[in-house]
């Protein structure tokens, strides 16, 4: 299976290790740049236009962009739930809880068969005839 790397990643992705809530290395890692360039042009822009406009938008930036995920990507499905985790929460629990009783489902259904009476006499018969 090939593991997905960061610029397989859909979105933009605040840093977990960044400095100041990691919006300047997540732009930085979306955008392929070095981190150094977006901290200077955010503290250039910081000093032209003030503390405020810049504060504000770096702020909501923070709070729009979702955290980056904690270990890499193994496949689609996991982006998939990932991104419907970050959105929504309970959409997340809906689709696990799904997800868990299809497979209880089938766990049943499978003891059935085993347990049943006729799996007992097939595997007997199978058994004393070889």
């Amino acid at each position: 299976m090939r593991r997905f790397n960061e610029r397989s990643l859909r979105g933009l992705y605040r840093s977990r290790d960044g400095v100041l809530l990691g919006v300047c290395r997540g732009i930085a890692r979306h955008f392929d740049l070095s981190v150094n360039w977006i901290r200077f042009f955010v503290v250039v822009m910081l000093l032209l236009t003030g503390v405020w406009p810049i504060a504000g938008i770096y702020l909501v930036a923070a709070l729009i962009m979702k955290p980056e995920p904690v270990r890499p990507f193994e496949n689609e499905e996991e982006q998939d739930f990932y991104e419907s985790y970050v959105d929504s929460r309970r959409r997340a629990a809906e689709s696990l809880r799904k997800r868990y009783r299809d497979i209880e489902r089938r766990i049943r259904r499978m003891e059935d068969a085993v347990t049943s009476k006729e799996y007992d006499w097939d595997r007997r018969m199978g058994s004393g005839s070889a």
